[in-house]
Formats: C-alpha cells, sequence, structure tokens
C-alpha cells in the first residue's frame, strides 16, 4: 500500500489562547468544554475580546490532528481537505506537510479558511471551542484523492464531516470507495454535538463502514443511552463492530477488540491543553495498528501520545524528540 493511513476532514486553523477563569466564557454565553458552532462575524467578535491574551496559531480540525500525529510518529500519512487561498490556508498546508511529509489540501477563492478559536481553561486546561467552519465543508469531491483511497491501509474520518455541505457528500463516497477498495474504515466521533445533531447519520457510519471506532464517554451515552462501561459492549454488537474505543478521559479509555475489553490507564502529566488529546490518541492507537501490534498495545501508545498533547498548547505533538523516544519504548517492547 503506498500510504497507512489517509483522512478526509475539515481542515481548521487553530486559534488557542489560555484563560485565567471562566468570566469570559460567561460573558460570551458559552457552555464550557464544547464546541459551538459559529459563524464568521460571531467568531470575529470572540477573536476581539481575547486578542489581548496570546493567542497562538496552528493546524487543527480532528482528522488533521490524528493524520498529523501518525506522520509524526513516522508512519506514511496523507490528509485531504480544503481551506481557503488566503495567508491561513497557505500556512495549514505547510505545518500538515511538515508533519507528514506531503499533503492533498485543496485550496479555493470561494470562502476563506475554517478556523477554530480554542479557549483554554489555566486551572485544569479545559477548552471551550468557537469553530467558524469557512471552506472546511465545502469539499466537493474526492477527485484525485481517490488513489490514495485505493492505495491505503486505513482511511480515517472525523464526526463533524457528517454534520453537512458537500463536505457531507464527499465523505460518505469516500468510505464507499475506501471499503471496494479494502481499506479499513476509522471513525471518531469526535465531539458529542455531533452525536446530538446527526445521530441516525453517526449509526448508520459504524453500522455500513466501520470497523474502528474511537468515542468518548459523552458520545458513547449518547449514542446508546447507556454508562461508557456498559455502551462500549452495546454499540459493538449492535454495529458490529471488530474494534471500539471509548475514551474516559482523567480515567484513561477502554478497548473492546473481538469482545475481548481492555482497561487503559492515563499516563500522568500536568495538563496544559486538553486540546485535540482525543484526536492524538486515534491516532497513537492507528500507529500502533499499522504496525500489526495489538489492539491493547496500540491503546497503551495512544495513552502515551495522548499525554504528550495535553502537556503543551495545541492538538499536535511538537516535540518530535519526545515522540521518536515514546515510538522506540514501543518498538523496544515488539
Amino acid at each position: 500500500m503506498a500510504w497507512d493511513v489517509a483522512g478526509i476532514g475539515n481542515a481548521l486553523v487553530d486559534a488557542l489562547v489560555v484563560v485565567e477563569d471562566d468570566t469570559v466564557l460567561e460573558e460570551l454565553g458559552l457552555r464550557r468544554g464544547m464546541m459551538h458552532p459559529v459563524d464568521h462575524d460571531a467568531w470575529m467578535a470572540a477573536y476581539e475580546r481575547l486578542r489581548r491574551h496570546k493567542v497562538t496559531f496552528e493546524s487543527g480540525g480532528s482528522c488533521a490532528n490524528t493524520i498529523s500525529t501518525v506522520g509524526l510518529l513516522g508512519g506514511k500519512a496523507i490528509l485531504c481537505g480544503l481551506v481557503g487561498d488566503d495567508q491561513m490556508g497557505q500556512m495549514y498546508a505547510k505545518k500538515v506537510e511538515d508533519a507528514c511529509g506531503s499533503h492533498a489540501i485543496r485550496f479555493t477563492r470561494e470562502r476563506a479558511t475554517g478556523k477554530c478559536l480554542s479557549i483554554i481553561s489555566a486551572q485544569d486546561a479545559e477548552r471551550t471551542m468557537l469553530t467558524d467552519l469557512g471552506a472546511a465543508t465545502e469539499l466537493p469531491h474526492i477527485g484525485d484523492f481517490e488513489t490514495a483511497l485505493s492505495t491505503t491501509t486505513i482511511v480515517h474520518f472525523e464526526g463533524y464531516g457528517l454534520l453537512g455541505g458537500p463536505m457531507c457528500d464527499t465523505v460518505l463516497t469516500a468510505m464507499v470507495h475506501a471499503k471496494q477498495s479494502g481499506a479499513k474504515i476509522s471513525f471518531d466521533a469526535s465531539d458529542p454535538f455531533v452525536v446530538h445533531q446527526v445521530k441516525d447519520r453517526v449509526w448508520m457510519v459504524l453500522r455500513e463502514f466501520a470497523d474502528i471506532v474511537f468515542l468518548n464517554a459523552d458520545e458513547a451515552r449518547g449514542l446508546a443511552g447507556q454508562p461508557p462501561e456498559e455502551a462500549i459492549h452495546t454499540i459493538a454488537r449492535d454495529a458490529n463492530l471488530t474494534t471500539l474505543v471509548v475514551k474516559l478521559g482523567g480515567q484513561g479509555s477502554l478497548v473492546l477488540h473481538k469482545g475481548q475489553l481492555s482497561e487503559i490507564p492515563i499516563r500522568r502529566v500536568k495538563a496544559l491543553d486538553t486540546t485535540g488529546a482525543g484526536d492524538a490518541y486515534a491516532g497513537g492507537f492507528l500507529y500502533g495498528l499499522i504496525q500489526g501490534w495489538s489492539p491493547t498495545d496500540c491503546g497503551h501508545l495512544a495513552s502515551a501520545v495522548a499525554a504528550l498533547t495535553v502537556g503543551q498548547i495545541g492538538a499536535v505533538v511538537k516535540d518530535r524528540t519526545a515522540l521518536a523516544s515514546l515510538r522506540k519504548e514501543f518498538e523496544d517492547q515488539h
């Protein structure tokens, strides 16, 4: 296969800002720890309110974070998404290329690059997000990315891609093509908001396409109406899933593979920013799978990668030396 993991997702620039308390969240009417979809004007109003703080810009988007993590760990990974033909879009493509060695990012002059304002609590590293999708959901077709879908071991998708717009149709078409080409389908629900908005569509993807699924506790609860420890079995059974992961935040994660459940502890670290921790977890897990490791070992690597992410500001691990050391640690065990 030409690629280990290929992905299609919403390409969003992350604007990251740390705040001392929740005052600004209350002023902006935001629900702590959630993603809030907004238009450009609302995004800019929030950004203007926060720009006196230090704002850091990074490439983002759930699928993009996962694909970049696979690339940084040494996997052959490639991302397809749509950005505006603007300064943010050019920066975005460059950062993805730095992580993966190449990219399949497309540019449009019709819309500005999508952006996510991630407001990070200095108290506990929880993040609250405002997202202006911009060009991100306008990807009109898979085009020549069909070649990557036909020559990859795993194709990874994000729940945000199911919310609507041309991207939704493109994602579903890509799933059909990848499945027909023999690739494994990996799916991360991305946010409880996705389950709330398009629950039937998520269930359809789980039942008809997915082989590997990542959920957090709230998403699992939303899909099954049960606590995560029960929901993982219900969802795997009802969707006939081979591998299902439920991430439990500070309580670790659950990995269910062919009926066998493993409890994965966290690696303790001083948390600075939880943005993208679940995406990084998925990237570590998929990297382990393409190495042929057991799902349990993949879960341990995923937890370790997520810890590196939480210990910094930003969703994609910047310390390549730390990642290389982590990879060697697990390779030595095999």
